[in-house]
């Protein structure tokens, strides 16, 4: 909360948008609600052009420009998570038509790109796309139906229409970057082990398991279900075959002159054109930069979940405790809040 604003303000604009998440998410766990709104709307007015004529990006898209020269927007998962924590604060606000837009272009972020076709597999997006469409008089059954057959880690309850309080829970550590190859161009994505691995939520004699609804080590390492290793393959590929025929040539060249003696003979001009054009492939070689991307948004959760209960008007006392694998209570991490449910008519929205 400190070193992000000034990021931010005085940074470079290149990383503008990984530090507008960061702060973002940061401002979420303190409850400074209207901060986090800010950050998201800046980071996601950026997102939503990136895509047009940016000239970092274009020349990111070269060979001799940096993967980290371009404005950061994030992988997938990440721009998911942008998406996800801004459909919360709609929705926290009174807004659950624009939280569902919020959750469908979520959604729309995890679908790659035009010539990557994979389907979007996050089921608490497809859920809750579903629950908005139901608080809004509509029928969420579709959505419902691609959020029970994406669910992977936790049986999904049916809708409530009358449920008028909302937490969303999250909890663990998400992953984060690092390069191999050659050239350090694949991106990889680390797993930080969570000892969380699931929630109860007791409040007005109410006590529910809050299972985990999505994994984002899982969704940054897979594409529609399918596990993908991340390779700047163009760029390495260029990068080792220049390199290749600058040796060749280099040694080829060498070679040729030092069979003249200073004979002044066509094959010292092919020596040297050799040798020449030995140097300049190295030179390519050496300006072509296939390193992977490695800025990450590094205070993502691990696993997203969500409880709905239906409550009576007034203060509440709700706790919300976390339980490792084995389902042992781990007593440090128990969360005790009291909540002002709104009337009847409106929803309450909890972020914990």
């Amino acid at each position: 909360m400190v070193d992000g604003p000034n990021a931010i303000a005085n940074g470079p604009a290149r990383d503008k948008v990984l530090w507008e998440y960061r702060t973002a998410a940061a401002a979420m766990r303190r409850g400074q609600f209207p901060v986090a709104k800010q950050y998201l709307d800046d980071a996601l007015l950026t997102l939503g052009g990136i895509y047009g004529k940016n000239k970092s990006a274009r020349e990111a898209r070269s060979y001799f420009h940096g993967e980290a020269k371009k404005t950061f927007i994030g992988e997938p998962y990440e721009r998911v998570m942008a998406y996800y924590y801004r459909g919360i604060l709609y929705w926290m606000d009174g807004e659950p038509d624009n939280a569902r837009a919020c959750f469908r272009s979520a959604q729309l972020q995890d679908t790659g790109t035009a010539d990557e076709e994979f389907s979007a597999d996050y089921a608490i997006l497809d859920y809750l796309d579903g629950l908005a469409t139901v608080k809004l008089g509509g029928d969420g059954a579709d959505a419902f139906e691609r959020a029970e057959k994406e669910s992977r880690l936790s049986k999904l309850p049916p809708y409530n229409r009358d449920a008028n309080v909302i937490f969303f829970v999250e909890f663990g550590a998400g992953p984060t970057k690092y390069a191999t190859g050659q050239y350090s161009e694949q991106l990889r994505f680390r797993e930080n082990p969570s000892p969380v691995r699931m929630a109860s939520l007791a409040v007005d004699g109410q006590k529910l398991i809050v299972g985990p609804c999505d994994d984002l080590q899982f969704q940054a390492t897979t594409r529609g279900g399918r596990v993908m290793d991340y390779v700047l393959g163009n760029k390495a590929v260029f990068k080792s075959t220049t390199s290749a025929v600058g040796d060749v040539g280099i040694i080829t060249g060498a070679a040729l002159l030092g069979t003249q003696h200073g004979r002044h003979s066509a094959a010292d001009e092919v020596g040297l054109g050799l040798l020449a054009a030995g140097v300049v492939s190295k030179m390519f070689s050496a300006a072509t930069t296939p390193a992977a991307d490695t800025r990450s948004w590094d205070n993502l959760p691990r696993y997203l979940s969500f409880a709905t209960v239906s409550l009576p008007p007034g203060q509440q006392v709700a706790t919300i405790e976390f339980q490792d694998g084995a389902g042992r209570l781990l007593p440090e991490l128990t969360k005790t809040i009291t909540i002002n449910v709104l009337p009847e008519d409106k929803d309450t929205v909890v972020f914990v």
